[in-house]
């Protein structure tokens, strides 16, 4: 087993990719996105659920000093949880946040393996395949987990963005050159 995963075909929702950001407000600034995962993707489910226990297994024997993962499941149902009814996206969705620190920057890369540049092209609603790699963590005296870190994102285009916007290049079209026509 192991405790990397690149996931199937995915959504990304909320990504903050190119500049760290704090999470809620909170905490030290990171990369981050939330991943919306489709629950017809078994392969990359059962990718991260096994990741989750090998990580939960290697932190009893490390981090959690022979105690078991006591935190909830980073990995959430839409569907169950009702999350879906304020973010209809995440409905037959699961969804997950991952995040790096701001002195690893995910490598962020287009279909063709290429880096992106163009930040426009990396918004909330486009698919992807996301790595990331599952590790225990303790929080306080007593809560004990399983997180996983963000790696590397591969862009690749399409969706709809989850925000109702456009890019601008959708909303205009191209205006000749050598006229006072518009004004």
């Amino acid at each position: 087993m192991a405790t990397r995963v690149v996931t199937g075909k995915v959504r990304l929702s909320f990504p903050h990719l190119f500049e760290a950001k704090q999470i809620n407000g909170e905490g030290d600034p990171k990369y981050s996105v939330m991943l919306l995962i489709p629950k017809a993707d078994k392969e990359t489910i059962a990718d991260l659920r096994a990741a989750e226990a090998e990580a939960a297994e290697n932190g009893k024997t490390t981090k959690f000093k022979g105690k078991e993962v006591n935190a909830d499941s980073i990995i959430k149902d839409g569907d169950e949880d009702g999350s879906a009814e304020d973010y209809p996206e995440r409905a037959g969705c699961l969804y997950m946040t991952v995040s790096s620190s701001q002195q690893y920057r995910p490598g962020v890369v287009d279909r063709a393996v290429q880096d992106i540049t163009d930040q426009s092209e990396v918004y909330s609603g486009v698919y992807a395949k996301v790595s990331m790699t599952a590790f225990p963590y303790t929080y306080g005296s007593n809560k004990r987990g399983v997180s996983f870190g963000l790696n590397n994102v591969q862009v690749l285009g399409g969706g709809d963005s989850l925000g109702g916007g456009k890019r601008a290049r959708e909303e205009f079209e191209a205006v000749p050159d050598g006229g006072d026509d518009l004004l």
